[in-house]
């Protein structure tokens, strides 16, 4: 059984826009296109209805484009173990409750027993900073949490 992946926001984002301006943005870019190319076949690749929603905000003709790459991907569902694992995270861990949506990834890709939470958010889900704290809650409340990393970081090389 290949390895399971939970596709967060970021990365269908990053493969649906123009290219950036920004140097570091662009090469993130370029990265999680290569990736996709070259690595989504070795994993099971799943999402959320929240990514979803996501995903169809912004720009309309961007926006399909996004929920056009989701098309085959299988979702897993946000439920009340979702709900309660995320508030957790903010309550009693580094979450912010500005960011509960971003916990609410992290605990999607958790209760769904994801082997990596594949993101280029590096603020609040693939931040080192944080992460033994939101392991110490996931384990604390009886799940192992995945590998939270970027495109970079599992591209095999």
């Amino acid at each position: 059984m290949a390895p399971k992946i939970y596709l967060e926001t970021t990365i269908i984002s990053y493969l649906a826009a123009r290219p950036s301006k920004d140097l570091i943005t662009a090469a993130h870019q370029q990265v999680t296109r290569d990736w996709w190319q070259n690595r989504r076949g070795d994993f099971d690749l799943f999402s959320s209805q929240l990514v979803i929603q996501e995903s169809s905000a912004g720009d309309a003709a961007v926006a399909q484009k996004r929920l056009q790459l989701l098309s085959d991907i299988s979702l897993v569902q946000v439920n009340v173990d979702c709900v309660s694992l995320a508030r957790a995270l903010v309550e009693r861990g580094p979450i912010p409750e500005k960011a509960a949506v971003d916990a609410l990834h992290i605990a999607i890709a958790t209760v769904h027993g994801m082997d990596y939470l594949l993101t280029w958010n590096c603020k609040h889900i693939a931040n080192a900073e944080m992460q033994t704290a939101v392991n110490r809650i996931c384990r604390s409340t009886g799940y192992e949490p995945p590998v939270i990393c970027t495109p970079e970081e599992l591209s095999g090389d």
